[in-house]
């Protein structure tokens, strides 16, 4: 194993260059709220049926996208439509 010695100059630098990695890091990560999930996955997260998910469209209970035949929901809607459901125990 070698030893390795840095002025405190060269430690200063690394430092920098680490820390303006880390802001650089956390700014690219994604808000999971933002994250969109297909109709797919929404069925197998609600565990519910294609005919329940449509149903909710239909009713305006949960917003949606559609690009194409293809339907998308917002993760914070998901999360807005649980907690309007949320009953809390008594």
């Amino acid at each position: 194993m070698n030893a390795v010695i840095l002025t405190s100059d060269q430690y200063n630098q690394i430092i920098t260059k680490i820390d303006s990695l880390a802001s650089i890091l956390s700014s690219k990560q994604r808000n999971p709220k933002d994250v969109f999930v297909d109709n797919q996955e929404f069925i197998q997260l609600m565990n519910i049926s294609k005919r329940t998910s449509q149903t909710w469209r239909d009713e305006g209970k949960i917003a949606f996208s559609q690009v194409g035949g293809k339907i998308y929901y917002r993760m914070s809607d998901i999360q807005g439509l649980l907690d309007q459901n949320y009953r809390a125990t008594f």
